[in-house]
């Protein structure tokens, strides 16, 4: 059963978030993750309004979603997002129904 990352980020320093942002489509590939949403664009309907960057990823399954968030290569790429406060993110795995 497939597995979605959604994900609401505000990015703080856009050139250290590059850095992450770079890296992570090759990290996910290897654990079957597909972009489904990335940025664009967006209108809250609910909510604070302190997030302003959206991401959906579909994983194969719960598993691989953890997986990939907890390898040693997403974690490397995360601390560039969390250096000096360059983004702030809210991640969630959900499986589907």
């Amino acid at each position: 059963m497939v597995a979605y990352w959604v994900a609401r980020s505000k990015v703080n320093n856009p050139d250290q978030y590059k850095k992450y942002a770079d890296l992570v489509p090759g990290i996910l590939q290897k654990f079957g993750g597909k972009f489904l949403a990335r940025g664009g664009r967006f209108k809250i309907l609910e909510g604070p309004e302190k997030f302003h960057r959206f991401i959906v990823i579909e994983f194969p399954s719960f598993e691989k979603a953890v997986a990939c968030h907890e390898s040693p290569e997403y974690l490397e790429a995360a601390a560039h997002r969390k250096k000096d406060g360059a983004s702030e993110l809210e991640v969630v795995i959900v499986e589907s129904i």
